[in-house]
């Protein structure tokens, strides 16, 4: 999923077929049993058995040594960012298991159903997921957090899963995309040498506007209340969600924050709870973990993979490409140059899957070209984070929809049309190339 090899060879689309034999094998699958009717079509291959294939393929194909190819291949899985990201994985996993154990899910679910009347579910959990996101500055410790609550909201209305997941998944991209502490904030200002509150300023104008119509369009959304009446709850088991909702914003580690979750959330089943005990807490926390094994394995295998697409040359082949593409553009020179920009990033990020380092890795030709066509740096950096959002909430083998969907039981690509937001966000963005908006005071 991510790349970090310092040594470049020279560019070759080949290097990039490793990735789209993974797609091929698993999305082509999930596209058969869908179109023969079969039942959870995309669960027939498993994602990390998929991968194999194109782990061999980019192995056979890095131009060296065997053993070689296979360090190589070693080093993206297991760089600290992807390590990171696995524990991210195992502690939500284990926090969300042990918050179902005990009953704290349900008891925040009628806390919010005896609060909230139905038509703003969906509005409140894209709202919370914006505002925690946009203080943690990391989406998938907000996915972490909300999404079982998102689920538990389905479970007692005719709310569909997907809408519910998928405006969690929204409101994380849009604080992660807007958060001034966020890894894709720091990376697009630092390729672009701008400001944090200059990206933010260029930004705001083009997220704020996507949110509001979200927001809009799920207040619009009308669900049956037949079964939306609450019932009585321990506020006490609300406790863990509260904590981690707060602790989000004291700017602590999103591996603490989940940490004291889960000690939070067994304290409390072991306090109130009279039949859970602290083998029933293992177990739990071990159910957590399993649960997410699969997801956090294929983060790897894909780390792996992408570490020898970048080191052959595959990423800087794509990335040249669409660089000599932008003179063919005939929509004035400086849209010309904003819409080279967007494929840069979009590109890299569909295939590294990883927001930052396709940030990093188009960062620097996005620098050139804006330079070439009169792009105001601002603009640029906002655009390598919009853009970067966009596909990262969308893409089916993302880290965002793979951990909301392993939390929901869904499929990743049942999801893909329901991150309302990502599809806004996409077209108000392309619209502001086209209208040129915001304008820029130049300097």
């Amino acid at each position: 999923m991510t790349t970090y090899s310092q040594g470049k060879a020279p560019p070759r689309a080949l290097a990039l077929l490793p990735l789209i034999v993974f797609l091929a094998i698993f999305l082509g699958s999930g596209i058969y049993h869908t179109l023969i009717g079969t039942e959870f079509a995309f669960y027939q291959v498993k994602a990390p058995v998929a991968a194999l294939p194109a782990i061999i393929l980019a192995v056979v194909l890095y131009r060296g040594k065997l053993n070689a190819g296979i360090e190589e291949f070693f080093k993206g899985a297991s760089h600290p960012n992807l390590i990171l990201m696995f524990m991210v994985f195992m502690l939500a996993g284990a926090f969300a298991s042990v918050s179902s154990a005990i009953g704290s899910v349900d008891a925040t679910v009628q806390f919010g159903l005896s609060i909230i009347p139905p038509e703003f579910v969906l509005p409140m959990l894209f709202f919370i997921s914006a505002f925690i996101a946009t203080a943690m500055g990391t989406s998938m410790g907000t996915i972490a957090a909300c999404a079982p609550i998102a689920f538990g909201f389905t479970q007692v209305t005719d709310i569909n899963p997907a809408l519910a997941i998928g405006a969690v998944v929204g409101g994380a991209m849009f604080g992660d995309n807007l958060s001034m502490i966020s890894d894709t904030t720091i990376a697009a200002t630092r390729s672009q040498n701008v400001e944090l509150r200059d990206k933010f300023r260029v930004n705001v104008w083009i997220a704020v506007p996507a949110a509001l119509l979200t927001i809009c369009g799920y207040m619009l959304l009308k669900f049956n209340a037949q079964n939306v009446a609450y019932t009585a709850y321990n506020f006490w088991l609300i406790l863990p969600y509260l904590a981690v909702f707060i602790l989000a914003f004291t700017r602590l580690h999103v591996l603490a924050v989940l940490s004291l979750g889960i000690i939070i959330s067994g304290l409390a089943g072991l306090i109130v709870q009279a039949d859970f005990d602290v083998l029933k807490l293992n177990n739990a926390i071990f159910d957590g973990f399993v649960g997410m094994f699969e997801v956090a394995l294929l983060s790897m295998f894909l780390g792996g993979i992408s570490a020898i697409m970048q080191k052959e040359g595959g990423l800087e082949w794509l990335i040249q490409r669409i660089y000599s593409l932008t003179r063919w553009f005939k929509v004035g020179k400086q849209r010309a140059g904003e819409i080279g920009i967007c494929f840069l990033v979009v590109f890299s990020n569909f295939f590294v899957a990883n927001n930052t380092v396709a940030i990093i890795l188009s960062g620097d030709m996005a620098r050139e070209v804006a330079k070439e066509y009169g792009v105001d740096p601002k603009r640029a950096a906002a655009l390598l984070d919009i853009f970067s959002c966009v596909v990262q909430g969308l893409i089916p083998f993302g880290a965002q929809l793979l951990l909301a969907c392993s939390i929901a039981k869904l499929s990743p690509v049942e999801l893909i049309g329901s991150v309302y937001y990502c599809w806004v966000l996409a077209v108000i963005a392309v619209l502001s190339i086209i209208f040129r908006y915001p304008r820029l005071k130049q300097a």
